[in-house]
């Protein structure tokens, strides 16, 4: 699978992660955000990208569970949420859709929480 970014061809996996994630930049996040149903990155959905990555970027390859993710956002939207806030912004999962949008590697871990 690839992805067209402002005329460059982007690689993915069959499943839409990204092969290189020095290929991502935050056009290659609409693009692949819109391929996933995303109509529009709004600031929460940068919010959770920017998480993700400088989690798996700056921490050792983490790729942090969406509970994690919830607290993580509830600090910095400084608001209580629910599952249900962060599935509004990637509904096949946040943790999985996010890091897709986000240009890094599926989760090789099993479950949500």
């Amino acid at each position: 699978m690839v992805y067209e970014v402002n005329g460059k061809t982007i690689e993915a996996t069959d499943n839409g992660y990204l092969v290189n994630i020095s290929d991502w930049d935050e056009d290659a996040a609409r693009v692949i955000a819109a391929a996933e149903g995303i109509e529009a990155l709004r600031e929460r959905h940068w919010d959770v990208i920017h998480y993700l990555r400088d989690e798996y970027i700056n921490n050792n390859g983490n790729q942090p569970m969406e509970r994690v993710i919830l607290k993580a956002m509830e600090q910095k939207w400084n608001a209580r949420l629910k599952s249900k806030d962060l599935y509004d912004l990637f509904p096949r999962a946040p943790s999985k859709q996010g890091l897709k949008v986000a240009g890094l590697p599926a989760t090789t871990r099993k479950g949500g929480y």
